[in-house]
């Protein structure tokens, strides 16, 4: 109810400028318990850049609405991005549920991410799981040096990054996408991983991408030829 009352004032205030709403998430996946204190993502495609509201997060009747405003062309390039964030954002390009659609854009945009992805090589997936693979090592070695000082909580933060890139890294090499980080994390069974598991994942990530081609570890002259 929120998500339409919200798709319904950006169509009244904004009448020429708003190309579709539609809402990812649990909502679009039909899935959401009900509760009333979930959150709503909520996506306002514009013809124009800077065209209708801008993108905001507010609680409305104790539901938290996160509201991304993106014009057209812009969210369509977006979608044609293979980056090391693939797994955690292709969901949103991919399911949708439409509150105003009546070009049938969001069918444009599934199908734009989805053929990016069929034109994709074998070394995009992997170039971009080594940076993934990268921010998660830094992760976990940072989270290793606070529990050797006993900083608790931020060595748990640390390896709570550590573990979710160790995530990411395996739906880049597999070309699986997830719905959420908690969905990354269940399912690739890093969930309440320890710092000993998580960093036996990102050994055997590391050996799997030299296997592909290109070691993470390298010389000065590496790292300078890129």
């Amino acid at each position: 109810m929120v998500a339409e009352r919200v798709a319904d004032a950006v169509r009244r205030r904004f009448p020429a400028d708003v190309l579709a709403v539609a809402v990812h998430g649990p909502l679009a996946h039909g899935d959401d318990d009900g509760g009333g204190n979930g959150e709503v993502g909520l996506l306002v495609v514009t013809y124009r850049p800077s065209g209708g509201p801008p993108s905001s997060t507010r609680r409305v009747d104790g539901v938290l609405v996160d509201l991304t405003v993106a014009a057209a062309d812009d969210y369509l390039r977006q979608a044609r991005e293979l980056s090391p964030r693939w797994p955690l954002t292709a969901d949103r390009y991919v399911t949708t549920r439409p509150l105003h659609d009546p070009t049938g854009w969001l069918r444009t945009l599934r199908d734009e991410h989805l053929g990016r992805l069929a034109r994709a090589r074998p070394a995009e997936f992997s170039a971009a799981a080594r940076q993934a693979w990268y921010r998660g090592s830094a992760a976990h070695a940072r989270a290793a040096r606070l529990a050797e000082w006993y900083e608790t909580d931020q060595a748990l933060l640390m390896l709570g990054e550590a573990r979710l890139a160790a995530a990411t890294v395996n739906g880049l090499l597999s070309r699986t996408y997830f719905r959420d980080p908690g969905d990354a994390v269940r399912r690739t069974g890093l969930a309440g991983a320890d710092m000993t598991e998580v960093g036996a994942v990102l050994a055997r990530q590391a050996d799997e991408l030299a296997a592909r081609g290109r070691p993470v570890d390298g010389t000065v002259d590496d790292l300078l030829d890129g």
